[in-house]
């Protein structure tokens, strides 16, 4: 656990500092004076909804196979035959090509769904493809990467080095260097090739990337599970994906792209409840895939538990710290009037992805499973869910009707996830810490709320904030909710000076 512990909080750590890079190029898309539309922002962000779509049509279930099947090559194969990686970049890049072949197909399609509310979509549609691609090639390098637990430099490409690109472009747009949209948007549709090429590089500097063209053994033995696990896998990872974005496109259709622009504000912020989930599954799959391989229930059950209730407090802590100061962070940032509709996308958002933190690393867990089946057939009720939901509820609420689906949707999500791995395995990952996780969280919100209720600007944020901080924080050690937080909080104090070193 301690390796995963520490893996966790670096990645989680580099996470945090790419949301704040993030913010700084939030703020420099939609404060007053910005040289970018709301339909221009939601623009980057239907870049990022639709690339990965494509990136989830053209995988081809390779990169699930890659950490559910790595331990059997990694054990029983040589460096230099595994030829793991090589089979998923073949067939990942047959993938893209059909992904290609039928976007020609459908432009004609999409033009006829989006010309009317979203003229930036249509016009953009084919840049969209090398943007996607390159998430493509990233995403099969990072999961290449976690297996050699290199989760730490995969987070710094993802979360850091993609969101620094993405300044540079800002500001050379907005200090007159690129002289319109038109090249930003042309520009930003590289920057994840930048992002892939650079994790291609470290790994070819630490003699990590092994290509072997020659059929290995497990190959042959496993082929047949492969090509199973990862036709299902696949589909089910395709449904998840559509459920995840497909708010943004129904936004894009209904209303238009100055919409999916303030909804992809709140989507944004809400990406700070979830990031010590990215960290956290980034260390967690490698482990779990050798402890199905070794038949080791006890292990997942541990990270399961430990799991739930460390992204439990993690994401309460950041939800409620948010929330606080939601308005008052658009007003002293200043932001454009018309982002202040985020305020409650946020809050269902940000709900949605508490539920999902709080039941720990349930998908990964069933995913290195001998049950990763289920994981389709979960995939087909959530989109099944939230297809209709999202549809109907945006033409009857606007944007806070995708919130509501998202949250309903969601929440139905994981609670069939619990119910299997209950019966199946008679695992969970609640107890009664999880409860005083809930109720410290709301106590710590409510002392803070009323108490600093007449205190607003940037003063009222940063007080309201450390106030909670240190209510929640203090209440979570002092009762020993994780057993994960208390040997982080006896390294703070060590580095700090008040703890001495034990030697």
């Amino acid at each position: 656990m301690s390796q995963i512990r520490k893996q966790s909080i670096v990645s989680t750590i580099f996470v945090y500092l790419g949301f704040a890079i993030g913010f700084l190029n939030t703020y420099l898309f939609t404060r007053i004076g910005a040289p970018f539309l709301p339909s221009e922002y939601g623009l980057t962000q239907i870049f990022i909804a639709v690339g990965n779509l494509m990136f989830a049509f053209s995988n081809m279930g390779m990169t699930a196979v890659m950490y559910k099947f790595y331990p059997y090559y990694k054990d029983n194969l040589q460096k230099k035959k595994n030829d793991l990686l090589t089979w998923a970049l073949i067939m990942c890049i047959i993938g893209f090509i059909l992904v290609m072949i039928f976007g020609f197909i459908f432009k004609d399609l999409v033009i006829r769904k989006f010309s009317a509310n979203s003229p930036e979509f249509v016009q953009y549609y084919f840049w969209i493809f090398p943007f996607g691609f390159s998430i493509l090639l990233f995403s099969i390098f990072e999961v290449y990467a976690w297996n050699l637990k290199k989760s730490i430099v995969t987070t710094f490409c993802r979360e850091i080095l993609f969101r620094v690109l993405t300044t540079i472009l800002i500001f050379i747009l907005s200090f007159g260097i690129i002289d319109s949209f038109d090249t930003f948007i042309k520009l930003y549709a590289f920057t994840y090739g930048i992002v892939a090429i650079a994790l291609l590089i470290y790994l070819l500097s630490r003699g990590q990337l092994k290509i072997s063209f020659t059929i290995s053994r497990v190959t042959k033995k496993f082929y047949k599970k492969i090509l199973s696990f990862a036709t299902l896998i696949y589909f089910g990872g395709l449904v998840y994906m559509i459920a995840q974005f497909i708010e943004t496109l129904v936004i894009m259709s209904v209303i238009g792209t100055g919409a999916a622009g303030i909804f992809a504000l709140a989507s944004v912020i809400s990406g700070l409840v979830q990031a010590p989930q990215r960290g956290a599954i980034a260390a967690a799959l490698p482990v779990l895939s050798k402890a199905w391989k070794d038949k080791d229930h006890t292990k997942i059950n541990l990270i399961y538990q430990r799991s739930g209730i460390n992204l439990l407090i993690a994401s309460l802590g950041v939800f409620l710290i948010v929330w606080l100061s939601y308005e008052d962070a658009v007003n002293v940032f200043g932001l454009k009037p018309a982002y202040l509709q985020s305020e409650w996308v946020f809050f269902f958002i940000g709900l949605a992805k508490i539920v999902d933190l709080g039941t720990g690393v349930n998908a990964q867990i069933i995913g290195t499973s001998i049950h990763w089946r289920f994981e389709f057939f979960s995939g087909i009720i959530l989109l099944s869910l939230a297809l209709p939901l999202n549809y109907f509820l945006v033409k009857e609420f606007g944007i806070i009707g995708a919130a509501y689906a998202h949250l309903i949707s969601f929440s139905a999500y994981n609670a069939i996830r619990i119910i299997f791995l209950k019966r199946k395995f008679n695992m969970q990952p609640f107890s009664t810490k999880t409860a005083y996780a809930i109720v410290l969280a709301f106590v710590a919100y409510t002392i803070c709320y009323y108490s600093f209720i007449n205190l607003y600007g940037l003063a009222g944020i940063v007080v309201k904030s450390l106030a909670f901080l240190v209510l929640y924080g203090g209440s979570v050690i002092y009762f020993k909710l994780s057993p994960d937080v208390l040997p982080v909080w006896e390294i703070i104090q060590t580095k700090a000076g008040i703890r001495k070193k034990n030697f």
